[in-house]
């Protein structure tokens, strides 16, 4: 028996979670596969994606507009796709699939509904049902849904106000507070969205020395105001290969020297070591700033499943909107008690992967 796990590169705040609990999961003695979405669609409708993610980056206008894409998506799996994957998933003997994007909803209940015993997880990184999952589970027919085990699995539960499950992104406990640089880390999830380029120049301009994730060349500037670059290869898509995000530093000369681990992926090296995040209020966002206890300055979110995040950090002590703290005077000791909230409530969180791990069918 084994677990498929079902991702999607148009969200890397999808995707890396996903990676994440193959390598929980491997580490267990558990190995699982990992498929991504965009891998199994022709190649020019990979091709417009990528094209609609860089204007994204370059337009938060034109992405939130672009939400309204995500029902094209969840027929973008045909036929012939969908049976190399199942006949792939009976050869591996598959009893779960954890779905962490709705478009996969489709081809996992069809597997499902044919193989009796398999589950169906719907892992939400969200706290509500992203877009992915509505416009996915209105393709799956009604004799398929009434004949698969399926479970909603929750890593942040709104209606209970608490973070219930989290996939961890290592084994590392926090870095202590006193022994980070002092350096806050502004960026817009793995597609470089929204408002943190300008957020993050506000903030160098008042002395404080950021960290900032670019999405391609024109983002780095040249100022020498406290501000270091880093960057995704931008040539790099999920599917291309299983690996983490290759990431690195610019340096003066503009090079960028990329690497990956293993275990996770890098950009939370700097996670680890930021006094606050600075970003919009992505779910794979949120499980960084879990894992690293690493309190979040949250920026104009993408779409209502992260405005409702946003609300839910806020509302834990874990997160505090960029227009409060600045009011504030962006003060560290308010960062400081908002770590204190973090490394708190993380004992209390369940490892989505030992549940699966230990053969609990809820999650």
């Amino acid at each position: 028996m084994s677990t498929a796990i079902l991702t999607s590169g148009v969200a890397l705040g999808v995707h890396v979670p996903g990676l994440l609990l193959a390598c929980r999961l491997a580490e267990a003695g558990a190995p699982a596969r990992v498929d991504v979405f965009e891998r199994h669609l022709p190649a020019d409708r990979r091709d417009r994606i990528t094209a609609s993610m860089t204007g994204f980056h370059r337009d938060f206008r034109v992405a939130k507009a672009g939400l309204r894409m995500a029902g094209r998506n969840a027929v973008g799996l045909g036929e012939e796709a969908t049976d190399r994957l199942v006949a792939e998933w009976a050869a591996d003997d598959v009893d779960l699939l954890v779905v962490l994007s709705g478009f996969w909803q489709p081809a996992a209940y069809r597997y499902a509904a044919a193989r009796p015993g398999t589950r169906v997880h719907a892992c939400h990184v969200d706290s509500v049902a992203s877009p992915s999952f509505a416009a996915g589970v209105s393709t799956v027919p009604d004799a398929d849904r009434d004949r698969v085990e399926h479970h909603d699995v929750w890593l942040l539960e709104e209606a209970a106000g608490s973070v219930a499950r989290t996939i961890p992104v290592g084994r590392d406990e926090p870095v202590p507070w006193s022994a980070r640089g002092g350096r806050l880390l502004a960026h817009g999830g793995g597609w470089g969205m929204g408002t943190y380029a300008t957020d993050a120049e506000e903030l160098a301009a008042k002395g404080f020395p950021v960290d900032v994730v670019a999405y391609e060349r024109a983002d780095v500037a040249a100022a020498d105001d406290g501000r270091r670059y880093f960057m995704l290869d931008p040539d790099w898509h999920p599917w291309h290969d299983d690996g983490f995000p290759p990431f690195g530093e610019v340096r003066p000369d503009g090079l960028v020297a990329y690497r990956r681990g293993t275990a996770h992926h890098d950009a939370f090296h700097l996670t680890r070591q930021a006094l606050a995040v600075l970003s919009k209020p992505g779910g794979g966002t949120l499980m960084d700033s879990l894992a690293a206890a690493t309190p979040v300055v949250l920026l104009e979110p993408f779409g209502d499943h992260e405005a409702r995040n946003a609300r839910l950090w806020e509302r834990l002590g874990f997160g505090i909107s960029f227009a409060d703290w600045l009011r504030g005077g962006c003060e560290l000791a308010e960062l400081a008690r908002l770590h204190r909230n973090l490394l708190a409530a993380r004992p209390r969180v369940t490892s989505y992967p030992d549940t699966i791990v230990a053969g609990r069918t809820d999650g």
